[in-house]
């Protein structure tokens, strides 16, 4: 066995342990302490803090997450701090709902019972579980399969099912050129019936209960997976609020599930579903919004005077993300309304 430390996190008083071989994050999961985080990997500066007191090893890491200044000025990312010593942790982001609902991360073994294609670059997968998987809606896990070939492929995935459903659970897939995941399941080298091992949950994008004012969903290709979660989440939820529903495609190839959202909106009419085009031929008769998802967006609510109303929820690339985080700001939308979700493509064991 090799040492264990203390871990204390202010302003919140919170203490646990954490072994010398795993990252302060890690310990934080396995105990069930939701730190702010974002891809678990050095690049996105999500678990940024203030080392107070103690030693730490730090594992590779990108400096746009963190740069040299702020490694002076005594900052560490947690998800790529290893202690040497007992830590005092001051978080520079920190959300006392997501610390009270903490769930501790677990591995499930499963094995995939559906796969199918939704366009010509998003696939529907589903994955059954040896045993319940609790999370929050929009939340996500790690999956690691083995291929035909014997090679052994991590990636993260939102769930698209509602936490109700806790053992199957259902993953929309944006196939990319170089996506190892998403293209073995077209060519065969992961089928159906192949075994996974599952861990999570993840993501601190999930459906907060209680609060008032309009839901404002925001989604684009793969995106789509923790919106639809939330969607059905709220609706089970019974909670009364409008809900706003974007989703940016290129053309009208590139939407899905068309039938089941005329569903929703015709039982549920405080649900709207607004689909919004970026390359929709002038010609194709296409009479819904035009461009891209975040001017729809900006379009929208300002036609309804709900500017900084309510919940903004954005899945989906660091384009859409990036683009919509000042339309945000500009619409008077203040930081603890918005929860995002900024997909990337492969990078180690990320990747929507």
């Amino acid at each position: 066995m090799g040492e264990v430390y203390t871990v204390r996190l202010e302003p919140v008083g919170v203490e646990f342990e954490v072994d010398e071989d795993e990252t302060v994050l890690d310990a934080a999961f396995r105990q069930g302490i939701a730190l702010p985080h974002g891809c678990k990997e050095g690049q996105c500066s999500a678990c940024k803090c203030v080392l107070l007191d103690g030693e730490v090893e730090m594992l590779k890491y990108s400096t746009f997450a963190l740069n040299d200044g702020d490694r002076d000025s005594g900052q560490i990312l947690m998800c790529r701090a290893k202690a040497f010593d007992n830590l005092t942790i001051d978080l520079l982001n920190y959300d006392e709902e997501v610390l009270s609902k903490s769930i501790p991360v677990r591995q499930f073994q499963g094995r995939i019972t559906d796969f199918r294609k939704l366009t010509h670059d998003i696939r529907g997968v589903e994955v059954e579980l040896n045993a319940p998987l609790k999370f929050w809606a929009g939340q996500y896990v790690d999956i690691t399969v083995t291929t035909e070939e014997g090679e052994t492929i991590t990636r993260s995935f939102s769930m698209a099912n509602p936490p109700s459903e806790t053992q199957k659970l259902s993953f929309i897939i944006k196939k990319y050129p170089e996506g190892k995941f998403s293209n073995q399941l077209d060519n065969g080298g992961i089928r159906a019936g192949a075994e996974v091992t599952v861990t999570g949950p993840y993501g601190m994008c999930f459906r907060r209960e209680g609060r008032a004012g309009p839901v404002v969903l925001v989604g684009a290709g793969s995106g789509m997976s923790p919106v639809w979660s939330i969607l059905h989440d709220h609706i089970e939820s019974g909670e009364d609020r409008p809900v706003y529903f974007f989703y940016g495609a290129r053309t009208q190839d590139d939407l899905f599930h068309l039938d089941r959202l005329a569903a929703i909106t015709a039982d549920h009419p405080s649900v709207e579903f607004i689909p919004v085009l970026s390359h929709a031929p002038e010609d194709g008769g296409w009479q819904g919004e035009r461009g891209f998802v975040h001017e729809a967006v900006d379009r929208r609510l300002k036609a309804l005077g709900i500017g900084g109303q309510g919940d903004v929820y954005a899945c989906g690339p660091p384009p859409m993300i990036d683009a919509l985080t000042p339309t945000l700001f500009m619409l008077d939308y203040e930081s603890e309304r918005i929860f995002y979700d900024k997909f990337t493509t492969t990078s180690g064991a990320s990747g929507h």
